[in-house]
């Protein structure tokens, strides 16, 4: 996978498991690659992890859906300094992390600034793409009144939609080693979560984990994952609430 991005400019989704290393391999490219590199994600928190910026923020791209062929609101729209231009205009290498959560028309959104700066005749300016991510993990997120505008362009809001990607038989790479967990009861049920296989065997392993009425001591720094910000927000105001300072 490493001498494709480097030996060659097709554009690559590189993808795996959870645990596979897609990550190592993003800083090992990085680290390594003889090609001028840029790296971005979707959201803040995945930026920090790639080490990158996110994509709003480098490509100064206005919020909401970008509409393939409209011509840019200038009010929306942010000026480019001198320094990003040339930055923009020397990379040879977009690395995109957490993928999964890239809307098409957001890549159609960057296909068009790299156009502008680098060559206009080719997709994303002929820069290469390098996009890493499981699509069984988050998906993008998509408002309804904002695809009711984007349907009418993309079959799917998924990545893959985009239509300047669709110019450019983009290769896909997937990693199947998992190196995060060594137990394979674990890897198993994961497998079986993630693939939504659950059976018996699943349930009961999941269930004899469960402890009614659980409340941890401060001390030991239990985290709680809840599955809407509703719930995470109660939680949050009833802790803020038990606080004696001002």
């Amino acid at each position: 996978a490493f001498d494709y991005v480097q030996f060659t400019n097709k554009n690559i989704f590189l993808t795996g498991k959870a645990g596979t290393g897609k990550t190592t391999f993003l800083h090992r490219v990085k680290a390594e690659s003889i090609k001028r590199t840029v790296i971005v994600a979707p959201t803040g928190v995945a930026a920090i992890n790639a080490k990158g910026m996110t994509i709003h923020s480098f490509f100064q791209l206005p919020f909401g859906p970008h509409i393939p062929g409209s011509a840019p609101d200038p009010k929306r729209q942010r000026k480019f300094t001198r320094k990003k231009i040339n930055l923009i205009k020397s990379v040879d290498l977009l690395i995109i992390d957490e993928i999964s959560m890239v809307r098409s028309d957001m890549l159609d959104a960057i296909d068009e600034v790299l156009r502008r700066y680098k060559n206009r005749h080719k997709p994303f300016g002929g820069v290469q793409l390098l996009m890493i991510g499981d699509l069984h993990q988050l998906p993008p997120v998509v408002k309804q009144e904002e695809w009711y505008l984007l349907r009418e362009h993309y079959k799917t809001p998924y990545f893959f939609g985009s239509q300047a990607l669709a110019k450019t038989s983009p290769v896909t790479v997937q990693l199947k080693h998992i190196y995060r967990q060594s137990d394979d009861v674990f890897i198993n049920l994961l497998n079986k979560v993630r693939d939504n296989r659950l059976d018996n065997e699943v349930l009961e392993t999941l269930n004899s984990r469960y402890i009614e009425n659980f409340k941890p001591s401060k001390e030991e720094g239990y985290i709680t994952l809840t599955s809407h910000n509703a719930a995470a927000n109660n939680i949050n105001q009833k802790k803020l609430d038990e606080l004696k300072t001002t």
